[in-house]
């Protein structure tokens, strides 16, 4: 790809030598934009040099055509090379270019990159090389389709390192009105971040031509309009001045005022009237002045006549064909496109530089002397003449070795043929494009290949690819596609499957999960049996298991019970079927051990098996996320945290920042609030909502990060802040319409009314939400606490039943069998109890949250313990538990718990003391020993008796061990690279 691309860099590079030459045309009327160039380039050197970074800045120049843009562009390039040291890049956008993507970003960053040492390629890519390469033409597409966003922010990344490495750095663009899209938005983006670099960026375009939906540009311009310049036509001295220029001696000054008349002023319109003037030998005199009009008129629009008149049929033809390719013209291609032996081409193109028509080398490229020549020659081609030679176009620059992104846009431009051959270069296309993360280029090829038409067998799977090709990009106009691919007849059974799953992934991702997973049973009862029906009723299981709400919980968890029982191999259906089995005994609350069982057989070596990575596409972001979800609710936050960790990464590398790393952001701040690392949790989750809100409102991401973030806010002792967050994002009944909130989004409401002080609308909504869970099957406490939560609503008004939901709690969590399950539940039965009995339910919450890795609750058991010892009068021991719950409170950054610990401290006379740090290596040696101990199957009684040591304070250094290690007994051993045994009963 690169050799391909050389040509144009050597093409570039004399264009821009000539460009730069003396004899350029006078810019009238421009001083002040030519001053306040010759400023900016001043300072941008001047304060470079002075050790500045942050320097960059503006220039704006719009305009009708012919008003001098592209000459004052020519302007700042020759004041920045008289300025010595600045780096110029340079290109320019055409009118025949708007469909091939990136266009105008190679014209400009190629030429530099490829000066670049293998040393500063790799310094000024970075990690993206692979994302951004493909869209400036540095090296071939991997083949994969890339996500537009991630090229995007690996073109500002590089962008940000060339202006860096290349500073100062001029940048001059164009003609931006016909920038190809992907060009554009890029540019739009750069555009503001420009001020943070050393860089100049100067950018023309004509007045009342930007397409319209760049919104983006439009703000962009009116809020640097100090720095934009609209050109206007000139005054009558200037015109004057050009005519008598032209005419020395025999201008009149009734015939320079008529010009300026029917010019209105436009230098460009001006000089070429004057040259049809000296063709047609017309002297500048007033009984002239009549023949003015329609001159005028020529020389902005000449008409095919005109052009053969002033050319010739030979040296017209050859003109025609520059104005197909539009710029970089190569002579050799336009021969070939013209039908022109080399010889008559060469006296072609010398006729056309003699005409100004073109510039440049005569071994190329060339181009016109202005784009509204290129423009009056294109639009004088016969419509019938214009299609056939866009047709012969794509066949020679093929033939020419250049690549299908840019044939195949000459491709669009024809009249379907039922050519076999059109549509598999236009299929083709459409992959490069999609490749180089320019999905609408490739829907441009692929709209175009299905109006050839293509062959019967191949229309449904050029409308599969339709629909592919808009995954990232357009949800509703894939769905649409997809559906009409599976409607059409002519998809392979794998194909219709893989078909199949990709729509159930926009609607499922879009928030349509009752049509999710409706589509894939149906589609699944139409397959015969094998792997593809296996994959879609596992995908139907798996979209059931994210929905809102569920008319048969029960019965659907027994289906997929046998479903999964069935499925006794190791192939990555049976492995995804486990997966979702495991998630449902998660949620239903049953014994986790038997859960955990099934993602260990589910995985290879506790690692996601090949085919359920998380960027699979097979199988989605969804099992890999369940996993963790099961990691994270039962108790095994650090394998959690590395799943995540693999996701961040996983998707970083590939380019997904999008929706994809946003789920990510918000994983790791859901197990790093289970683990009580509140600040952290923090961060994660408001980087997930800063995605969301770009991705759009009403998402399922944007309900989850809210919800978790609000308990976050909660947990930090800050709940006007939390109340405001929901506020602000709706979080409230209903809620989303289809997509289950993760964790359940009815219960997280009811703990933000019950933290606001309203119990009445607490217990109405907790109400509602178990009797929803309930009939549903879903008995998790720790997913949905809405059992404690309503206990603790209801306690003052109905202590009996609190008391009775605070049993039924309880009795779920040793169900379930999670320590921070069971120690959360007799925390909660403690809030609701009185006298002994709560301290006692105190003393077994604190021993069983010493066992997990919840470092918050485990600071708020601690806290409580500490209270009610004191307020029974046991100071020492109150003592004890508040100053460990203050450290570990601390820790978690839970300012609200620290403040009433803070309290209780005060109250029993003494100070807190320092917290410690978290983590595997910050284990004191005596934490060690008794982690050692634990791990050779060593029970906590075992250990105290063994070191003679109270057993308090073994329990006291296990749990420092579990919350340091983020993990429970059953992953010590892993979490501390030891060999480990199985845990003997006490």
């Amino acid at each position: 790809m690169v050799e391909r691309e050389s040509e144009l860099v050597g093409q570039g590079e004399r264009l821009r030598a000539a460009e730069s030459e003396p004899g350029q045309p006078r810019l009238y009327e421009r001083e002040a934009a030519i001053l306040a160039a010759r400023q900016a380039i001043d300072t941008l050197c001047r304060e470079f040099t002075a050790g500045g970074i942050e320097l960059g800045s503006l220039l704006l120049y719009s305009g009708r055509a012919g008003l001098g843009k592209t000459s004052m562009l020519q302007q700042v390039r020759m004041l920045a090379g008289q300025q010595g040291g600045c780096t110029v890049l340079s290109a320019r956008a055409g009118e025949l270019r708007t469909k091939e993507p990136f266009y105008v970003l190679r014209q400009l960053l190629l030429p530099e990159l490829l000066k670049l040492s293998p040393e500063e390629q790799r310094e000024v890519f970075g990690p993206w090389r692979e994302i951004a390469g493909p869209a400036v033409g540095l090296i071939a597409p991997s083949g994969e389709d890339l996500d537009p966003q991630s090229v995007r922010i690996g073109l500002e990344y590089l962008v940000t390192q060339l202006a860096r490495l290349r500073a100062p750095l001029v940048m001059l663009v164009d003609d931006v009105h016909w920038a190809d899209q992907e060009s554009f938005g890029w540019l739009e983006s750069f555009a503001e971040r420009c001020p943070e670099l050393p860089v100049l960026l100067a950018i023309a375009w004509r007045t009342d031509e930007l397409p319209a939906e760049t919104h983006a540009f439009r703000r962009l311009v009116a809020t640097n309009s100090h720095r934009h310049l609209e050109f206007q036509g000139l005054l009558p001295a200037p015109i004057e001045k050009m005519v008598r220029a032209a005419f020395p001696d025999t201008a009149e000054d009734a015939f320079c005022r008529q010009v300026w008349a029917v010019t209105g002023g436009n230098p460009y319109l001006t000089q070429a009237l004057l040259a049809k003037v000296r063709e047609r030998g017309i002297e500048p005199i007033y009984e002239n002045v009549p023949l003015l009009h329609d001159l005028a008129a020529e020389a902005q629009g000449m008409t095919r006549e005109l052009w053969l008149q002033k050319l010739g049929v030979n040296t017209l033809n050859l003109a025609h064909a520059a104005a197909m390719l539009g710029t970089q013209i190569s002579p050799r291609v336009a021969a070939r496109i013209a039908g022109m032996a080399p010889g008559a081409a060469e006296e072609a193109i010398s006729e056309l530089r003699r005409h100004q028509v073109l510039t440049g080398p005569a071994d190329g490229p060339l181009e016109f002397v202005h784009p509204l020549i290129a423009t009056s020659l294109y639009r004088s081609i016969r419509p019938g003449m214009r299609t056939a030679m866009h047709g012969k176009a794509a066949v020679e620059l093929e033939n020419a070795g250049r690549p299908l992104v840019e044939s195949s846009r000459h491709l669009l431009e024809t009249h379907g043929e039922n050519d076999p051959q059109v549509v598999a270069k236009l299929r083709q296309a459409a992959r490069e494009h999609l490749a180089v993360g320019a999905p609408a280029a490739a829907v441009r090829c692929l709209e175009r290949a299905l109006n050839e038409p293509p062959e019967d067998e191949d229309r449904a799977q050029v409308i599969y690819e339709l629909g592919c090709s808009t995954l990232l990009t357009d949800p509703v106009s894939t769905v649409n596609q997809l559906r009409l691919a599976l409607e059409t007849p002519g998809l392979r059974r794998e194909q219709r499957v893989d078909a199949t799953f990709r729509l159930s992934e926009v609607l499922a991702h879009s928030g349509r999960l009752v049509e999710a997973t409706e589509v894939t049973l149906a589609e699944a009862a139409r397959t015969e049996p094998g792997p593809g029906r296996v994959r879609l009723e596992v995908a139907h299981f798996m979209w059931a298991a994210f929905q809102r709400e569920e008319r048969d919980g029960p019965a659907r968890s027994a289906r997929l019970a046998a479903f999964s029982a069935e499925l006794t191999g190791d192939d990555i259906n049976a492995r995804a079927a486990r997966v979702l089995r495991a998630w449902d005994l998660t949620l239903q609350g049953a014994d986790a051990t038997e859960a955990l069982a099934l993602l260990d057989s589910a995985l290879e070596d506790g690692r996601l098996p090949k085919g359920l990575g998380w960027t699979s596409t097979t199988w989605g972001l969804e099992l890999p996320a369940i996993v963790g979800l099961t990691f994270v609710y039962t108790d095994h936050l650090d394998r959690a945290e590395k799943l995540f960790e693999e996701a961040i990464r996983a998707f970083e590398l590939a380019g997904w920042v999008g929706g994809h790393l946003g789920f990510a952001y918000f994983l790791m701040g859901l197990v790093r609030f289970r683990r009580g690392a509140l600040a952290e949790a923090e961060e994660f989750l408001r980087g997930a909502l800063r995605i969301a809100r770009r991705l759009g409102p009403g998402l399922p991401l944007q309900w989850d990060a809210v919800g978790v973030l609000a308990d976050t806010l909660l947990a930090r002792g800050r709940t006007e802040e939390a109340w405001k967050l929901a506020a602000d994002y709706g979080f409230a009944p209903p809620y989303h319409p289809t997509a289950m909130v993760l964790p359940d989004a009815p219960t997280l409401y009811g703990k933000l009314l019950l933290a606001q002080g309203d119990r009445e609308a607490a217990v109405t909504a907790l109400e509602t939400v178990g009797a929803q869970l309930d009939e549903r099957g879903w008995h998790n406490t720790i997913w949905a606490p809405w059992v404690g939560n309503l206990a603790q609503a209801l306690q003052p008004r109905d202590p009996l039943r609190a008391g009775e939901l605070a049993a039924e709690g309880l009795r779920r969590a040793r169900t379930f069998g999670v320590e921070s399950a069971v120690g959360t539940a007799l925390r909660t039965a403690a809030a609701v109890a009185d006298g002994q009995s709560a301290l006692e339910l105190l003393t077994l919450a604190v021993r069983e949250l010493g066992r997990s890795p919840v470092g918050y609750e485990h600071a708020f058991a601690l806290v409580e313990l500490g209270a009610a010892l004191r307020r029974a009068g046991r100071l020492a021991e109150a003592t004890e538990q508040l100053h460990q719950g203050m450290e570990l409170e601390v820790e978690c950054n839970a300012d609200g718990l620290v403040a009433r610990a803070r309290e209780e401290l005060k109250a029993s006379g003494l100070r807190p003391n320092r917290l410690r740090t978290t983590g595997k290596e910050a284990l004191s040696q005596a934490e060690w020993q008794v982690a050692e101990m634990t791990v050779q199957g060593n029970s906590a009684l075992e250990i105290a008796e063994q070191l003679e040591m109270p057993l308090s304070l073994i329990n006291r250094r296990l749990a420092a061990v579990h919350r340091k290690t983020g993990t429970n007994r059953e992953g010590l051993a892993a979490a501390l690279g030891l060999p480990g045994e199985e845990p003997r009963k006490p």
